[in-house]
């Protein structure tokens, strides 16, 4: 078979697969050899779309076009829906009536032809436009039922590795209930129908309306019951809550307890000492101190003579330590040599303490402190000591 018959044919001729063909006996004169060259194939028992199907199906299931994890999740609510389908025919008209009952949503149509040698590449074109668009949220493959023939553009690999590229997530709503479509696997969602495919991607206005006034009311009835709660709770609290009398009555009766108490210890001390006493005092007149006491007495006298003498002689003591002291310090006293005509001679320039003659040139400026006040002066000559 030649290579232009070969891709006429709808299936792939494989090894061991049992076929019927349509061919010319030739001859080949340089060798003498026989030859069939075939012109056309058809699988024996299945046909070969069929044929053609299940081979697709297994590559690109090997391939993992089919795997669940690869599948985009639908939008709860789409802003914005694509539907890719023909033009003509009813299925706009079902996709719209759906969505008028249900959730009127902004559709685009994209027209396309959905059987035919052109279908495929348009249908590809389309989905291509609506991801560079980036205007929709969901993209819905649409057409009606038909025979196996009539849905070779959802069976086509190219079409079929589109949807699987797109970023938009792709319902597939090929109205042929009972069999499945390559596209079909491929698709994030399908659906028998193109309207039952509206009725998955789309909620029911009027069935959220009740589900949200139900859960208001649900609300409601929680918030009430925990506004009662509360409630309850802050009359408990407020019962239980103290005001400034009963408070101020609490500390004063608690006041008077401790007060009571103070007193019937004290009472208890001064009798235990009352009694004491009376025992000290009934031992005393048994054992007849007088004596005792006179002894005492005369002890503690000298005593305090002892003492008395004790304390003036270190007065003594410590005053002329202290005059010693004064005296010495009368004579460190600074001052006190001034007193004597000394002086303390300053060089005005950095106020050193001149103490030798050779520290001055003429010239200087000397500062002279006396006993009361200073002097300033200029050095005209200085002498020096011959020794």
């Amino acid at each position: 078979m030649f290579r232009l018959q070969n891709q006429q044919l709808k299936f792939k001729i494989e090894n061991g697969l049992q076929i019927n063909v349509l061919g010319r006996l030739t001859v080949y004169a340089p060798y003498g050899n026989y030859q069939i060259v075939l012109e056309h194939a058809e699988p024996e028992g299945l046909g070969a779309l069929q044929l053609a199907f299940e081979q697709l199906k297994k590559r690109l299931a090997a391939e993992g076009l089919f795997d669940q994890k690869y599948k985009q999740s639908l939008p709860f609510i789409p802003e914005h829906i694509s539907v890719v389908t023909s033009p003509q025919g009813a299925v706009i008209h079902d996709i719209m009536n759906v969505l008028t009952q249900r959730f009127l949503r902004p559709v685009q149509i994209v027209p396309v032809n959905v059987q035919g040698q052109r279908a495929p590449s348009e249908i590809i074109a389309a989905i291509q436009m609506i991801n560079e668009q980036q205007r929709s949220d969901l993209i819905v493959l649409a057409r009606g039922g038909g025979s196996l023939e009539d849905l070779q553009a959802f069976n086509n690999e190219h079409v079929a590795r589109a949807v699987f590229k797109s970023q938009i997530p792709v319902v597939s709503a090929i109205g042929h209930e009972t069999d499945y479509t390559i596209v079909d696997f491929v698709a994030d969602f399908r659906a028998p129908t193109p309207s039952a495919a509206v009725s998955q991607i789309v909620p029911e206005r009027r069935e959220l309306l009740n589900q949200l006034n139900a859960s208001r009311n649900k609300l409601v009835q929680i918030f009430s019951g925990i506004i009662q709660y509360r409630r309850l709770m802050l009359k408990n609290l407020t019962e239980h809550l103290k005001t400034p009398e009963k408070l101020l009555e609490e500390v004063r009766s608690n006041l008077d307890q401790q007060t009571q108490k103070l007193f019937n210890h004290m009472n208890r001390q001064l009798s235990d000492a009352h009694n004491h006493l009376n025992h000290l005092k009934n031992r005393m007149i048994i054992a007849c101190p007088q004596k005792q006491i006179q002894t005492t007495k005369n002890e503690l006298q000298w005593q305090t003579r002892t003492l008395i003498s004790i304390i003036q002689k270190n007065i003594e003591t410590k005053r002329s330590k202290l005059e010693k002291l004064q005296g010495r310090l009368t004579a460190l006293d600074p001052y006190a040599i001034l007193k004597r005509g000394y002086s303390v001679t300053r060089r005005l320039q950095d106020h050193t303490i001149i103490t030798n003659a050779e520290h001055v040139k003429p010239g200087q400026q000397l500062n002279i402190m006396l006993e009361t006040g200073h002097i300033q002066v200029i050095v005209e000559k200085v002498f020096y000591d011959s020794t």
